[in-house]
């Protein structure tokens, strides 16, 4: 059988980071704490759960890291509806079926987010499975994610496909290799540093080049 297909959805399938980046950089605005939206954007991909420690401090996570979190989630879901799927997202989905992989959507995101997503990508009637943030524990770089999809694939033969370094080193975790896109913001070379064995401009380049990678 062709390993499993792991396929990250934000920033990978739909173009959400820099939307999250902004709904970030507000909410912690918000709360009196002004950053780069730059900095911002190197973390996203990471779970919320562990982005605001690593872009403040634990004292700050510990005080009104929740608060942050609920701010930009109220502060994203306004911008939702200019989300728009990536060029030939649901092609991709679909050769990988034709292919005979297993393909698992991979996302921690809350399952109304992901529930958006399903619907841009009219993705129920070719994916085997979803995760949200229901199927794990701890999110990004921390491996739950990947191993919840494997879990609903039932198999450990498989391919991440993502878009930040935080995709790669959770994949890399849980024992997967990972192709990537940069359609998330981020160069080819900070994700060949993180480890992925294939780095494509986009889910377009992927398709044609799907040979050559270990889904091919």
């Amino acid at each position: 059988m062709p390993p499993a297909a792991i396929l990250d959805i934000d920033g990978t399938l739909v173009d959400t980071n820099y939307q999250h980046a902004i709904a970030w950089y507000r909410a912690f605005r918000q709360h009196g704490i002004v950053l780069p939206i730059w900095k911002i954007h190197t973390h996203i991909g990471m779970g919320g759960d562990q982005l605001v420690e690593s872009l403040t401090s634990a004292e700050v996570d510990e005080s009104i890291g929740d608060d942050i979190r609920s701010a930009e989630k109220a502060l994203y879901m306004a911008l939702i509806n200019e989300v728009e799927p990536v060029s030939e997202a649901r092609e991709f989905i679909a050769d990988l079926k034709q292919r005979g992989h297993t393909v698992v959507l991979a996302s921690s995101a809350k399952e109304d987010e992901v529930e958006h997503y399903l619907d841009l990508l009219d993705a129920r009637g070719l994916a085997d499975a979803w995760t949200t943030s229901a199927d794990v524990e701890s999110t990004k770089p921390q491996p739950d994610l990947v191993r919840a999809a494997m879990e609903k694939a039932s198999t450990e033969d498989a391919v991440m496909v993502g878009d930040t370094p935080w995709d790669v080193k959770a994949a890399e975790a849980a024992g997967v290799p990972t192709v990537a896109v940069i359609t998330g913001g981020f160069s080819r070379a900070e994700l060949e540093e993180a480890g992925a064995v294939a780095v494509f401009e986009s889910v377009a380049e992927l398709r044609s080049g799907l040979g050559d990678t270990p889904l091919g």
